[in-house]
């Protein structure tokens, strides 16, 4: 009888230190286990490559090291071989790997996104484990638009691919428009003359370059959004039947990849990069009413992240990519990137 009341003690107390160890465990580590625990199931087989974004903007604590159980939750997950740091080009353009995903990252090139230097990829790639696939950055346009030369040296030399986000705004000001540029300027024709000179430099460079057009494109902080744009009417531009806002955004990539192909720089792989969560709310402003098309874009890239701050909401990586994946696989067959995927620390 007593050998009977002390295993049950002894179950009650498993169990209770159990979910204790629960209740203590670090909710950034399990977001990042259970993000690579997805990439590695065979639910979501167009996703092709992930892309840490290993940034501490305003104390957001989205580094891979904010905490010693947050970096040991990511050199877990990519340890394995299903993340692979070489990449497949045919010509100049980016293939998705025959098998397993690439392994990529903005790995810290602070504020702008466009400090970098080789020091921050090979410590990125050494606090990881793993090396990296890409090197992604902004080319802020600010003043006047000028291709990246120095930036896109600096990660061919490090035996990185250069992946360039074009970002057409003067100032960081968020949620307004840009004072200077505005999707129908870019239609016009208004910046050609500097487009012209930014394809031509990036096809001297002789080197494979990923680029994209305005990240996150159905989010109203960047100025590209669609609210500044047109938003939802369909009186002001183009088809009649297509928001004005998001076919002013369509136009102006195209017409970008438009400039880039006629100069000769077919060293490009086009992305088109979208967030899981639109801003405004509203039917006009889904990304699916952004996307320039299949003879345009070659792969399609998603920003997924969990809290910015520690008293917001916790919700799974799983459970953020559910809700977006067939959306994605509806609108093309092109590969799918993770582009960016972090969290803040939430305890």
């Amino acid at each position: 009888m007593k050998t009977k009341q002390f295993f049950y003690a002894f179950l009650v107390m498993i169990i209770f230190l159990f979910s204790c160890n629960k209740e203590n465990e670090n909710q950034k580590a399990k977001w990042i286990e259970n993000a690579f625990n997805t990439f590695e199931s065979e639910n979501y087989p167009q996703i092709k490559a992930i892309s840490w974004w290993n940034e501490d903007f305003d104390n957001s604590y989205l580094t891979v090291n904010s905490s010693n159980e947050s970096l040991q939750a990511y050199k877990n997950g990519v340890s394995s071989s299903t993340f692979i740091t070489m990449p497949n080009f045919s010509g100049n353009i980016l293939l998705e790997p025959s098998s397993g995903i690439y392994h990529s990252a903005n790995p810290g090139f602070i504020g702008a996104e466009d400090y970098v230097t080789e020091e921050i990829i090979t410590d990125f790639e050494t606090l990881v484990g793993k090396n990296i696939v890409w090197a992604y950055f902004s080319n802020n346009w600010r003043d006047n638009i000028q291709f990246p030369t120095s930036n896109v040296n600096i990660i061919h030399e490090a035996g990185k691919v250069p992946f360039i986000r074009m970002m057409p705004r003067t100032d960081f000001d968020e949620g307004e428009p840009d004072p200077n540029y505005t999707m129908q300027k870019i239609i016009d024709g208004v910046f050609d003359t500097q487009l012209t000179q930014w394809a031509i430099d990036a096809k001297n460079t002789n080197i494979p370059l990923l680029v994209e057009f305005g990240t996150e494109v159905n989010g109203n902080w960047f100025p590209w959004n669609g609210q500044y744009n047109g938003g939802g009417t369909t009186d002001g531009y183009g088809d009649p039947n297509s928001p004005d806002g998001p076919e002013r955004f369509k136009d102006a990539y195209r017409h970008i990849i438009d400039i880039c192909n006629n100069n000769g720089a077919n060293n490009i792989t086009w992305f088109f990069h979208v967030d899981d969560y639109s801003l405004p709310e509203e039917d006009w402003n889904n990304f699916e009413n952004y996307y320039p098309g299949d003879e345009y874009i070659d792969w399609i890239g998603i920003s997924i992240y969990g809290a910015f701050d520690k008293h917001e909401d916790y919700y799974e990586f799983s459970y953020l990519l559910d809700e977006v994946y067939p959306r994605l696989t509806i609108l093309t067959n092109k590969p799918i990137a993770i582009l960016e995927f972090a969290i803040t620390e939430m305890d």
